[in-house]
């Protein structure tokens, strides 16, 4: 390929002049409006041939010098105000303002709409209203705009509402931050609930135009927000369905509770940062009453203890048994001089005592004795008196939760302290002990210990408290072992601080009511990557019972009034409550709630119970606010005719949803529709890092700005402003499907291949200032070989990147447009379409034949590279020559060209065979450029010998004539070895000794490609001055210039009758050399 590029520069140097030229006229037209724009090019095309090129070669203005070659305006070279440069600083605001003035979103969407089109909804997870954006936003956000931009060129009918999550702890977090102490006591729930609503609409605002730079297309003047009063509406709406089939509890249970933010957490609230430590201890529990296996062991002064072990040391005073698994093997070990006081006997697991071995410390070579095995079942019944207080508790049987992989094989068991501790105490009838408040610190229930009094009270369980547990099992006896334990424990997403399973009065939804209707429609939905399905199904197996209420003010509120009375215990919430709650926070928000008073909350058979009711305090989960999105937006929508249809067609989000947003929304839409999933199919991507696959921080200096890449950073030379086209290619670049990386190579590497495909089109643009598709397009039928092998080529690529956007491979599209924009195009038919583009005269049918392919890849091209590039497609629409001037339409009316993706396959071996031969060429012909026996191509000759006769039948219908003539003989010009190699000469030899014999033998190899023997040498003839090809013929029957072909000759003198000019002829000496 590097041979190929260097051909491509010494073969037509005229390409820098050109750019050179392109650059300065550039300059002032890139400032025009679409309209403006396409007036230029109307002009442009008038005056065409008025005068006399489109730009001179080597021209740099009126003032310029006059160009080296005394040919230059009788050559036909690109003309357009397409910037090589993107300018993307300037332009792609312009291109958005154009989006805008024209109403391009609803324009297509009442276009769409009008033809009765498919409906497309993909729905908008909500992104949390706090903050800038961070390069996860740019990534998803673009991922979804990749499929609305496509699903809109594919002809649907696409509403896409952009969503903010606006409540919750973080918001509230925000506005306490601002506010002084004073400021903070004098608080009402209802003026923190104005401050964070007004710091949400504030984040909503500033990160919708952030969305919008990116490009990102969607109904941006009507967003969803969850805290507008038309969605908390909804949200309630889907609590009363849930409560009126019974999913909908209030009951105490130990959940996940957070001290740092004082309410309780779902599990997707949560997170297990790498490197806690916790410290764990073994104790030892007196056994009071044996069963009657173990009563054998507890004989006289002889002891028997039971020996346990936990992470979590603050909860040994809610300990109110003991958990066994009937299924394993326990034993009673002797007493050993190292553990305790050396008169004990320990009951633990069989299969743990070569492990306690090592944790007890024995000396080396030293065992623990087995003195009897028996099975976990006779140990029930078994009770131990609690080491700090005056109870006895039981040996109960657990569950399979209790395993010998680690501890003693005997569980530690407070109800009120963790999920297997509780359901274990329901099936045994323990009592729901949790002796520790709101802020993580030790009640007075927790108080007269035996060993330490009330000294517990008000220590924080996650410090002081738990060491101060330790130090009272030791003091106590209990006491074996204390040390360092590194395992995964759950901190709040908020604060990053450790949380605690504490029992608290709750508002819970019950899944194990619906979860096998959530698991079936799981199975109806598309998961993609499919291992998304496996992900989701574990969670929704594994869940239990889903905490819903919160603690805290900002959200919307539970619709429950409590009896003054009875403290709570009697509830009011039915279909009436609901209905009216419902209706009044349609009209006036959530903040009714705490606005309002109770009779006027209560619907109108309540309202002469108003004093003995007391509005709740509890707040929804925001988890259940975002997860009720299906019908806030999109059911809702659907049935006021908004252009949305439910189910939603796509969600797309991070992987870590799977938890989150997705399963909240199935549970939720599962329970109140009847077992309907809110969407069809679901799309996870993964999370970014840096270059070196690390996790973005500020403190590592690695995290990457999405507004930076577009706008550039302080130092533009360090960080320059690549524009969003540029970030969204790299969107388009990466496998989403795992964690991708970011930086800024892979940001430098991205713009060159944007480069490379502003380039194309650039080219394609230049090439078609004087094509008018009306007048001067070719009929199929007559087009050359090449030109239909290119539309053939086309039409599999368009379908190719067709296929790849609908299953939303997007990297396969990048890569494919790269590699036919390179190998193609560049590298092969733009590359040998220069000398017909340039040198043929005006109208000549191999011009305008590969005219008429240009427009057929220009107007594919844009519409390919739209969803991801929409910036460059749209700047390439608004600068289409051939547009008339009161079209205003966006390279996304009209969708796809059915007509350009239909193209046939045509001789595409014969065209492999000449691209593989001029591959093989240019690899010799590096070798001849080496050794400076030629320059350019053009100064080479070629031999080529195969002995394949399929080959050499191929080969010989593409040899030309002899010389360079108008019209030519043996071919149509354009399919020949000679324009499609870029040689002078073509020489087609019956053997390998005429290969041999005519070149050096250092400029003579066998094709790898093609099989072919081929050498080179320098071209015979003289230098035609305007075309550079060699030819015997040059100056014989030339009436313009002793040093032109016949060819050349033809050309200028169409020349003159188009434009009306009179080309000078120079003598030989006076013309330039070439």
């Amino acid at each position: 390929m590097a041979i190929v590029a260097t051909q491509m520069k010494s073969t037509f140097f005229m390409s820098l002049l050109l750019a050179i030229a392109l650059e300065r006229k550039v300059a002032t037209s890139f400032q025009l409006s679409p309209v403006q724009r396409l007036a230029r090019h109307a002009a442009s095309r008038s005056s065409f041939y008025s005068s006399s090129v489109l730009l001179a070669k080597g021209g740099k203005g009126g003032d310029a010098k006059p160009p080296k070659n005394i040919y230059a305006d009788t050559i036909v070279l690109p003309q357009t105000d397409f910037n090589q440069r993107a300018n993307a600083l300037q332009r792609e605001p312009e291109l958005q303002n154009y989006w805008s003035s024209t109403n391009l979103y609803s324009k297509l969407s009442a276009a769409a709409a009008a033809r009765s089109a498919e409906r497309f909804v993909l729905h908008d997870g909500p992104p949390y209203a706090n903050g800038d954006l961070h390069i996860g936003h740019a990534l998803n956000k673009l991922l979804k705009d990749f499929i609305n931009r496509h699903q809109i060129l594919k002809g649907k009918q696409v509403h896409y509402v952009p969503g903010w999550d606006c409540h919750g702890l973080p918001i509230e977090l925000k506005v306490l931050q601002t506010m002084k102490s004073s400021e903070r006591q004098a608080l009402t729930p209802i003026t923190l609930r104005e401050k964070a609503a007004a710091y949400a609409k504030e984040a909503v605002e500033k990160q919708s135009k952030s969305f919008q730079r990116y490009g990102v297309i969607g109904d941006f003047d009507n967003p969803y927000l969850t805290l507008l009063p038309e969605y908390e509406a909804a949200q309630i709406r889907v609590f009363g369905e849930m409560y009126k089939q019974g999913y909908i509890f209030r009951g105490r249970k130990p959940v996940h509770w957070s001290p740092s933010s004082r309410t309780a957490l779902a599990e997707a609230e949560l997170e297990y940062p790498e490197g806690h430590v916790s410290k764990s201890i073994y104790v030892a529990l007196d056994v009071v009453s044996p069963s009657e296996e173990l009563k054998a062991f507890v004989t006289g002064d002889e002891k028997l203890k039971v020996a346990i072990w936990t992470t979590t040391p603050w909860t040994i005073p809610a300990n109110l048994a003991v958990a066994i698994n009937p299924d394993l093997e326990y034993c009673v070990v002797d007493a050993h001089a190292s553990v305790l006081d050396g008169k004990s006997k320990l009951l633990v697991g069989r299969e743990l005592v070569n492990t306690l071995e090592s944790k007890f410390e024995l000396p080396e070579g030293e065992k623990l004795n087995i003195l009897a095995t028996f099975p976990g079942s006779s140990l029930v019944g078994t009770t131990y008196q609690h080491p700090l207080y005056e109870r006895t508790s039981p040996v109960i049987a657990g569950g399979d939760y209790i395993t010998t992989e680690s501890g003693t094989g005997l569980v530690h068991t407070a109800p009120g302290h963790g999920q297997e501790d509780y359901l274990t105490g329901l099936k045994n009838g323990l009592e729901l002990l949790s002796p520790v408040d709101d802020e993580g610190k030790f009640t007075v229930d927790a108080g007269s210990s035996t060993v330490v009094g009330d000294d517990f009270v008000g220590k924080s369980v996650l410090g002081e408290g738990n060491i101060a547990v330790i130090e009272a099992l030791e003091k106590a006896g209990a006491l074996i072992r204390a040390e360092d334990y590194g395992h995964k424990y759950p901190y709040d997403w908020r604060t990053k601080k450790p949380t605690i399973f504490r029992a608290t009065d709750q508002w819970f939804a019950s899944v194990e009511g619906f979860r096998a209707d959530a698991l079936k429609a799981v199975d109806e939905v598309q998961w993609i990557p499919d291992v998304g399905k496996n992900r989701i199904n574990s969670f929704i197996e594994s869940r239990g019972d889903w905490c819903i209420s919160r603690q805290r003010s900002w959200g919307v509120p539970i619709p429950v009034f409590y009896d003054k009375e009875t403290g709570g215990t009697v509830v009011l919430l039915d279909e009436d409550t609901l209905n009216h709650i419902e209706s009044i926070f349609a009209e006036h928000g959530s903040d009714a709630w705490w606005k309002m008073d109770v009779i006027d909350l209560l619907p109108e058979k309540y309202k002469s119970e108003a004093d003995k009711w007391i509005k709740g305090t509890d707040t929804m989960d925001v988890w259940f606010d975002s997860g009720s999105s299906w019908a806030g937006v999109v059911k809702e929508r659907a049935e006021k005719e908004m252009g949305l249809s439910f189910p939603a067609d796509i969600y797309l989000e991070g992987s870590d949803q799977h938890r989150g947003w997705f399963q909240s929304s199935l549970l939720t839409s599962v329970a109140a529709n009847k077992g309907q999933a809110p969407y069809k199919a679901v799309l996870t991507h993964g999370f970014v890092l840096d270059e070196k696959g690390f996790k973005m921080s500020k403190s590592l200096g690695n995290v990457v700005n999405p507004l930076s890449v577009i706008e550039g950073g302080n130092n533009k030379k360090e960080e320059p402003a690549y524009g969003a086209d540029v970030l969204r290619l790299w969107v388009a670049s990466v496998d989403y499907a795992g964690d991708v990386r970011v930086g800024s190579n892979i940001i430098k590497q991205t713009f060159e291949s944007y480069r490379k495909l502003r380039n194309t089109a650039r080219y394609l643009i230049g090439n078609l200032a004087d094509y008018d598709p009306e007048k001067d397009a070719v009929p199929y039928e007559d087009l050359p070989s090449m030109d239909k092998w290119m539309l053939g080529t086309m039409s599999q690529v368009l379908n190719e990147v067709d296929d790849a956007y609908s299953t939303y491979q997007f990297s396969r599209v990048s890569n494919e447009l790269l590699r036919f924009s390179t190998a193609d195009l560049s590298n092969f038919y733009l590359d040998v379409a220069k000398d017909r583009l340039y040198i043929s005269a005006v109208n000549d049918a191999r011009r305008r034949s590969c005219q008429t392919v240009l427009h057929a890849l220009l107007v594919g091209f844009a519409k390919a590279v739209a969803p991801i590039l929409p910036h460059m497609a749209e700047d390439i629409w608004q600068n289409l020559p051939f547009k008339s001037c009161d079209d205003d339409s966006s390279v996304f009316e009209g969708g796809y060209s059915k007509d350009l993706m239909s193209y046939p396959a045509f001789d595409t071996e014969k065209w492999n065979l000449v691209r593989d031969v001029r591959t093989d060429v240019n690899q010799v012909l590096e070798v001849a450029r080496q050794d400076k026996l030629v320059g350019a191509s053009l100064d080479a000759g070629v031999y080529v010998y195969t002995s394949d006769e399929n080959v050499r039948k191929v080969l010989a219908e593409l040899d030309g004539d002899e010389s360079l003539i108008t019209p030519t003989v043996k071919t149509n010009g354009v399919d020949e070895l000679r324009t499609a190699l870029m040689i002078s000469q073509v020489k087609l030899v019956d053997s390998e000794d005429e290969v041999t014999s005519s070149c050096d033998a250092a400029y003579t190899m066998k094709g790898e490609l093609s099989g072919c023997m081929i050498g080179v040498k320098k071209a015979e003839g003289t230098k035609c001055g305007r075309c550079w090809f060699y030819d015997k013929e040059v100056g014989k029957h030339a009436r313009y210039g002793a040093d032109l072909c016949q060819r050349c000759d033809t050309a200028i003198f169409s020349w003159e009758e188009k434009s009306g000019a009179k080309f000078s002829a120079p003598s030989l000496a006076e013309a330039p050399v070439a």
